[in-house]
């Protein structure tokens, strides 16, 4: 008898649980040194430097800390979903396409483990 799979096996989940769970640990790392990077203030000693040089440090200072803050909240965003794809691993949704219903490839998940649609529900999206 050929089974029609509604949902990921309870071992393919918990599979998915520790891919997910690695990847939070090292975004959040990462969010960890972004935030350090756009707090900390350090002037790279160019106190008694030229005038022009120090402004043209504190513009470039400004757009590099700009960036973080962006990279951080693309970041954050990106935890967020990770920290959702597991409550749907304890719900035993994970791996369901919100658009079909049907499983979603466990490649695809494990090169995107916070994916919600499946490659033919994200290609009628374009």
């Amino acid at each position: 008898m050929i089974e029609n799979k509604s949902r990921y096996s309870d071992n393919d989940l918990q599979e998915f649980r520790e891919i997910i769970e690695e990847k939070i640990r090292k975004a959040e790392a990462d969010l960890a040194l972004l935030r350090s990077s756009y707090m900390n203030d350090g002037n790279n000693g160019t106190e008694d430097t030229s005038p022009t040089f120090k402004a043209f440090e504190e513009g470039s200072e400004t757009m590099s800390k700009e960036a973080n803050v962006q990279l951080a909240i693309r970041q954050e965003k990106f935890i967020r979903d990770l920290k959702n794809a597991i409550l749907r691993i304890e719900n035993k949704t994970y791996g369901v396409c919100r658009v079909t219903g049907k499983l979603i490839q466990k490649e695809r998940l494990k090169l995107v483990p916070h994916a919600t649609l499946s490659i033919e529900a994200k290609m009628r999206q374009s």
